[in-house]
């Protein structure tokens, strides 16, 4: 099931989220810059209601596409997992991360935020 009703094809970033009844899943492409900042922040506020909306247990965002993320995209990252860090445990879901391991930024920094909440977020 597509969730197109708040997907960002901007050029030269994309958010594209899609729901298979059991997960999320939300394919980031392009350059997560200045350009993006609001953009992004609004898309993971609604992308967490929809998540507890719809009760799922894992929320899959793919990375592989993402060239770039600066400091205020990343905040924007931390402000959602600490939102759901904040849920009771019975509601919590899990952040997995696919990464690009040819890009280097996206070693240090998704692991940085797999330190941030450990028992909710994984890289793979």
């Amino acid at each position: 099931m597509e969730l197109a009703n708040f997907s960002v094809m901007e050029p030269g970033f994309s958010f594209e989220p899609s729901h298979d009844g059991e997960m999320l899943l939300v394919r980031f492409t392009g350059n997560a810059d200045m350009n993006a900042m609001k953009i992004l922040s609004s898309c993971l506020k609604r992308l967490h209601d929809e998540a507890v909306r719809l009760q799922v247990r894992e929320v899959m965002c793919d990375f592989t596409g993402l060239f770039f993320m600066n400091s205020s995209c990343f905040k924007s990252f931390v402000a959602w997992i600490t939102t759901v860090e904040a849920l009771e445990p019975r509601a919590r879901y899990r952040i997995r991360m696919r990464s690009n391991m040819q890009l280097h930024w996206q070693k240090r920094s998704l692991e940085a935020l797999r330190c941030l909440a450990e028992k909710i977020v994984t890289i793979e």
